[in-house]
């Protein structure tokens, strides 16, 4: 999977401003084949209230390892946070999208 800036910007808007739109596909599979349907899961159980926002779960995980996303997603009810730390290290970081718990990396 590419960057997933795409989606981290439709979880926030869809955390502060319900019903905002996606931004647009850009190409072929760009995301990956399943990106749409990860994307309205994650939209719909962050305004349900079932979900911690994604943007909360990386500015989380960024006060305890400082670096940048190289990738986000749904995974079931895990959000899996592929993270390049400051020092140079690369990190998956798995955390419950209902709890907001880290539960492995870092």
């Amino acid at each position: 999977m590419k960057t997933i800036r795409v989606i981290l910007a439709a979880a926030a808007l869809a955390a502060a401003l319900p019903g905002a739109g996606f931004a647009q596909h850009r190409g072929p599979d760009s995301l990956g084949a399943g990106w749409r349907a990860q994307s309205d899961q994650a939209r719909d159980g962050v305004q349900s209230g079932q979900l911690v926002p994604l943007g909360r779960v990386i500015e989380m995980i960024g006060r305890r390892v400082p670096g940048r996303v190289l990738d986000a997603g749904l995974e079931g009810s895990y959000y899996r946070v592929r993270w390049a730390a400051n020092d140079g290290r690369r990190i998956d970081f798995i955390v419950d999208a209902r709890t907001g718990q880290i539960v492995s990396g870092g």
